[in-house]
């Protein structure tokens, strides 16, 4: 387990943090934990389960974001850590059409490309090298980029699947 998904006191995602994090906000008293992850952290006067869904105690206004964020990290979770030319494990990023040859740096203009791929198609255009993509690239759906960089659990399934949907959990 390597991070804790944090609900706003409506049951609403946030973000997700660390475990660490997540067992100093319980401790603090700041959150409560949703769901455990089974395991019990030990320290020299108190025990205390493994968080894998916390809950703030207040409310916290968030200002409403309705655009994942274009980065590396995001790019890579999209296209699942895969070339888009040849469909090997990626090591970077490519955009399409070259930034040299007008391209903008926008979701339907990156890829995650593995570096041989990357380095062969260097500033040249797809056409001229006779290849395509994968799939075609598109920006992710509302708030789907938060928990970009974390294997999700299946213990958050319900809470994110809840705001996917519009609807909430019942507490």
């Amino acid at each position: 387990m390597s991070g804790a998904l944090v609900l706003n006191a409506t049951y609403e995602p946030l973000c997700v943090v660390p475990l660490r994090r997540a067992i100093l906000l319980v401790l603090a008293e700041k959150a409560v934990i949703v769901e455990s992850g089974g395991a019990i952290l030990h320290s020299a006067r108190v025990a205390i389960e493994a968080p894998s869904v916390v809950r703030l105690s207040r409310f916290v206004r968030v200002p409403y974001r309705s655009r994942v964020p274009l980065t590396r990290r995001a790019v890579m979770y999209r296209d699942g850590v895969r070339c888009a030319y040849c469909q090997r494990r990626a090591d970077t990023i490519d955009h399409v059409v070259p930034r040299s040859r007008g391209g903008k740096h926008e979701w339907v203009n990156v890829v995650a490309a593995c570096a041989s791929c990357n380095h062969r198609k260097a500033d040249r255009l797809l056409a001229e090298l006779g290849w395509s993509l994968a799939f075609t690239p598109k920006e992710p759906a509302g708030y789907a980029g938060f928990a970009v960089g974390y294997v999700r659990e299946p213990s958050w399934e319900p809470y994110l699947d809840a705001w996917s949907n519009g609807g909430r959990v019942a507490s």
